[in-house]
């Protein structure tokens, strides 16, 4: 049931993402300035409207470039949950790899930081877990920025490695908090929960959850290495039923004010010169291979409609 042929998906908006063996590319460069970090729900749904009537009866990973494009996730997951016929009684899981939550306040639509909540309470999604996390987003300097509906409501975990979340007990939340004293123990628990509780599942990956010297992103980066997300991956292997990857790296200068100030706000860097980022985009590339063929491995073929324990 598993080692599906099904043909990786470019979402080519910023040109980071190398060449995928049988790739599909879907030309969206138009809708950079539109859609990169964010956009309000108006014009992401115009650019949702013109992906899905492009997009295949079935795919495998999805590339989305830049982790500035991670919202991205939200429409491909939705996708997935319409294609396959997901419900609340039959549901689909989703786990999150990132060194962020994704899960923050963000008042003029949908960005980058903020498309998990929307997830986390479609009822046909029972969880999602996001697991990686090392930024002080969930700290208790930004607790006020997290949607707290979803963790409050069971549907959103953190998995976490050294940050102060104590704030979390104190508003009642524990149960959705997940802390560990490094990221060995995080992933070996992870991969456990995952093995242990089989369900079909949809697993997004931004690559700013990795150490800097596995691979370079643009944005501030965690700790995993490649063999822990790999093993993550073999704990879902007849569980996936979708996956995406975004955190390659681009150059864009905002026209927008408002994204040169909220980026320039969390720190990030998005103009990069050429020789530093030919050097980036092809470690990249190289680590795009190795995760495609483990995904490829993991997910369950579209004849496989449920998962069986």
């Amino acid at each position: 049931m598993a080692g599906t042929a099904m043909i990786p998906l470019v979402l080519d908006v910023d040109g980071s993402v190398g060449p995928m063996a049988g790739e599909l590319r879907l030309p969206l460069g138009d809708w950079q300035e539109a859609i990169r970090f964010g956009a309000s729900l108006g014009r992401y749904q115009q650019f949702r409207r013109h992906v899905q009537a492009q997009l295949p009866a079935q795919h495998g990973t999805a590339w989305m470039g830049s982790g500035d494009f991670h919202h991205l996730s939200w429409l491909l997951i939705q996708h997935c949950i319409a294609r396959q016929g997901y419900t609340a009684a039959r549901p689909l899981r989703v786990v999150v790899l990132d060194n962020h939550p994704d899960n923050m306040r963000f008042p003029w639509g949908v960005h980058c930081g903020s498309w998990v909540r929307r997830i986390a309470m479609h009822p046909a999604v029972s969880h999602v877990h996001v697991a990686g996390i090392t930024s002080p987003d969930i700290g208790v300097g930004h607790a006020w920025e997290n949607y707290l509906g979803p963790l409050r409501a069971g549907k959103l975990s953190y998995w976490s490695c050294g940050v102060d979340t104590g704030w979390a007990r104190r508003l009642g939340l524990s149960p959705a908090f997940r802390s560990f004293p490094n990221i060995d123990a995080l992933a070996d628990a992870l991969s456990a929960t995952l093995a242990r509780e089989r369900q079909s599942s949809y697993l997004s990956i931004d690559k700013d959850v990795f150490a800097a010297d596995v691979v370079t992103t643009n944005w501030d980066q965690g700790q995993m290495r490649e063999a822990q997300a790999l093993g993550i991956i073999a704990a879902l292997g007849g569980q996936l039923v979708g996956s995406d990857i975004t955190g390659d790296v681009s150059s864009w200068r905002y026209a927008t004010w408002w994204k040169r100030w909220l980026s320039a706000g969390d720190g990030q860097d998005t103009v990069i010169n050429v020789q530093a980022l030919a050097q980036a985009q092809a470690g990249q590339h190289a680590l795009n291979q190795r995760l495609m063929a483990a995904l490829a491995a993991a997910t369950l073929t579209p004849k496989a409609s449920a998962v069986r324990p």
